[in-house]
Formats: C-alpha cells, sequence, structure tokens
C-alpha cells in the first residue's frame, strides 16, 4: 500500500538511501534537512521525481516539521533519523548534539502523534553507552561512566533519552520501532575529521596519506553495508506485524548489523588492499577518550520479528565503496 512518508535527515549518508528505496517501493515521500551534515547532491536521483518534495529545515522546530505536511496533507509514516554524528563533534559541542538530538525526537514525535502516523526512530548501539557485555541485546541495560571523564556520551546519553521518549509515546498508542544500525558504511559517507571510520580511512587513501589509527587499533566493530542497514529501515517501517506472528512491532527494538568482527588495525589492512595502497601504510595517534573496546550486535530480533538478514559481507562491501569513490 502507498504512504505518505516524512524522512528527516533525508540529505544524510543513511537518509538518502532511504529515501531513495521508499520512492522506487511506489512511496510519496518528503524529506527535511538543514544539511549541517547532509548534503543536496545525496539527492540527486530523486530531486525530480513527482513523488518526492523536500523541505530545508529543522527537526527541533515543530512549525517547520509541520509545514512538510502542507504537501501530503500529514504522513502514514515517520522515519526519523535526523541527529548529529560524528565523535569529534560529541567532544566540541555536546549541548548541540543533545539539543538536535532529543529535541528533535520530542518534536518528531509530537508530529507523528497529530497525524496518527506510525514512527521509526534511528538509535544507537551508542545508546548502550559504555556496557562491556557482548553481544549486545535488544533489550541489554545502559551503562554510562561519570560526566566529568569527557563527553563522548553527549551521543549516546541523548539516544537513549530518544528510545525512552519513543517508548513513552508507545505506552500513549503511537505505533512506534526503534533500529539502531551498527556501524553503517557506503557510498556517500563523510571522511573528513568529522565523519565515520571507514569513510576517514578511504579518505586518507584518496589523499595518498598514511591511515590514521586511533588508540592502538585493538578496539572492534562489525560494520554493515549501506543496502542491508536501508532494509532495516524499510521493513521496521513497512511491516504491520512481525514476520514470525509472535509478537507486536511497536514498541519493539532492532539491532541491525552483522557480526563479523574486525579490529581497526586489520580494518586498515582491508582498506590498503583494496584500494592497492599498501604502500601507504598506517600511523598509530591518540583518538578521543571513551572509545568503546569492542561493540557486537545481537540481531536475533530483527531476523525473526523482520525477516531481515546482512547480505553483503565486509570484503566485498569495501570493494563497492573503493568503485564508487573512484
Amino acid at each position: 500500500m502507498t504512504q505518505r512518508v516524512l524522512v528527516t535527515g533525508a540529505a544524510g549518508f543513511i537518509g538518502s538511501s532511504l529515501c531513495e528505496r521508499l520512492i522506487a517501493e511506489g512511496h510519496t515521500v518528503v524529506g527535511i534537512d538543514n544539511f549541517f551534515r547532509g548534503s543536496r547532491s545525496h539527492l540527486s536521483t530523486i530531486e525530480s521525481h513527482p513523488e518526492f518534495s523536500f523541505y530545508e529545515g529543522d527537526v527541533t522546530s515543530l512549525k517547520e516539521i509541520q509545514a512538510c505536511a502542507e504537501v501530503t496533507k500529514g504522513f502514514d509514516l515517520v522515519h526519523h533519523l535526523a541527529a548529529i554524528n560524528g565523535t569529534k563533534w560529541f567532544h566540541e559541542t555536546p549541548r548541540h548534539v543533545m539539543e538536535t538530538n532529543i529535541i528533535g525526537t520530542l518534536r518528531t514525535l509530537e508530529a507523528a502523534e497529530s497525524w496518527g502516523a506510525r514512527y521509526v526512530l534511528a538509535s544507537s548501539p551508542e545508546a548502550f553507552g559504555d556496557t562491556k557485555t557482548m553481544p549486545l541485546l535488544e533489550e541489554q541495560s545502559s551503562m554510562f561512566p561519570s560526566a566529568h571523564s569527557h563527553q563522548r556520551f553527549s551521543y549516546g546519553a541523548s539516544k537513549y533519552l530518544d528510545e525512552v521518549a519513543v517508548q513513552h509515546a508507545v505506552r500513549c498508542g503511537v505505533d512506534a520501532r526503534i533500529v539502531r544500525p551498527f556501524n553503517a558504511y557506503g557510498p556517500r559517507m563523510l571522511g573528513d575529521a568529522y565523519g565515520q571510520v571507514i569513510g576517514m580511512m578511504f579518505q586518507s587513501v584518496l589523499d595518498e596519506v598514511p591511515i590514521l589509527i586511533h588508540n592502538g587499533g585493538g578496539q572492534t566493530r562489525c560494520f554493515s553495508y549501506i543496502e542491508d542497514i536501508v532494509e532495516g529501515f524499510f521493513l521496521a517501517g513497512e511491516l504491520d506485524e512481525a514476520v514470525d506472528d509472535s509478537v507486536t512491532l511497536s514498541g519493539r527494538c532492532f539491532n541491525i548489523g552483522t557480526s563479523e568482527e574486525i579490529t581497526m588495525n586489520d580494518l586498515a589492512q582491508h582498506i590498503l588492499a583494496v584500494s592497492s595502497k599498501e604502500g601507504l601504510g598506517t600511523v598509530h595517534t591518540e583518538g578521543h577518550p571513551g572509545d568503546s573496546s569492542r561493540r557486537v550486535p545481537d540481531c536475533e530480533a530483527a531476523m525473526t520479528g523482520l525477516g531481515w538478514s546482512p547480505k553483503v559481507g565486509l570484503k566485498d562491501g569495501l570493494r563497492r565503496m573503493w568503485d564508487h569513490l573512484r
């Protein structure tokens, strides 16, 4: 069934790819973004599509969110992806991070309630804080260190509060679901100092300089290609019921990721190999404080409830990204 869909953060890395998928599925899509991190060029493939509209605005403003609905007279589904991400921002502008992430979620939830719309929140594994228990389960407890230590969890704690707000909305009757993408990567990913690790490593290769590795490089992550991430978001918004008919989807949390765990040192070697730039080598440097030593998702709920599973392995995904970048 065709839906009227609002996508916040529509010009971002994940948001733009989700907009493309929704348009391809026949939905009417309105995107909103203030271009803090997103780029209009990310929407070039759909900007002239008759079922796509774009509004340049801020999700912390209910007035600007409501203005998006003038095109469609309300929405059936809201995908809320707008947020300030990027480790450097967490330490440099923590209040801005918290304001955008928390107020943006509160305002979009308020709008979704007024439209009677389904709501999908883009949360993050950072919402688990500094918990050491792996793999990370959908309902696992969060643990945050003292705020005196550093500002990294301006992002993670804001995402935790976002989830609290969504669960409250569910108790008030909103059909809402939470998606936690684990270390998404792919084309359109930011590679500057405010970006994420794979984008930054590939940018070093493009600049013909050694890859910087923070904090020894022994920390591990599980990286997920953009197509798999978008599929998780799409299913979370599209499905009325769980595919296994076990429980309702409203109020559920879905980790979207892989179990293919890799150290940052090995990741750098993979990127140098796929780009045939082994001669550039690596350089170790001190990174930002509070970096998690390990992060591995348990995605059982997404697999059984959404019928989702990852399709793109890391080496294949890195090769696809490199082919796009060059």
